[in-house]
């Protein structure tokens, strides 16, 4: 397994144009193709899947700079957002593989990068406990939203 950071590769569109998540999973963070698009347009945001042989079963978003500043003043850090598993893939692991990946990830080509952070519902009990489980520490800053509050989690990255 490791962590592909997508750069428009043909070979993975099938697998995103069928990516699914429940609905209840989908307020918390959208589907693969929406946030692609989104990224496209900024060069800060860095899309990623975790690949296992010929599967993408993890998605998400690497964002530097701006979408850092809401969550942490550290100008070394480095926002993980749009996170999800394919609903084809949950409870096999693969949520928790890819964030054992991430630092070392970060290290190679994010190196000036020091933290991850993370905002996370305060109702996804999953997330938070995934999260906590892969040494992501509450920073205990709430970030109240439209959509309930974010609890803000950290993790360094050495």
């Amino acid at each position: 397994m490791e962590l592909i950071e997508y750069c428009g590769q043909p070979e993975f569109i099938p697998a995103i144009n069928n990516y699914q998540l429940p609905d209840k999973q989908a307020i918390f963070s959208g589907v693969p193709k929406d946030a692609i698009q989104s990224a496209k347009s900024n060069p800060d945001k860095h899309p990623l899947f975790l690949i296992d042989k010929d599967k993408l079963p993890v998605f998400f978003i690497l964002h530097k700079n701006q979408g850092v500043e809401p969550y942490s003043t550290n100008e070394h850090a480095i926002l993980l957002r749009s996170f999800s598993t394919n609903y084809a893939y949950q409870g096999k692991g693969y949520a928790q593989a890819s964030l054992k990946l991430l630092s070392p990830y970060i290290r190679e080509f994010f190196p000036s990068i020091n933290e991850v952070v993370l905002a996370v519902n305060a109702k996804n009990q999953p997330a938070i406990n995934l999260y906590l489980k892969c040494h992501f520490q509450d920073t205990n800053k709430i970030v109240p939203t439209d959509y309930g509050q974010l609890l803000i989690f950290s993790k360094k990255i050495k």
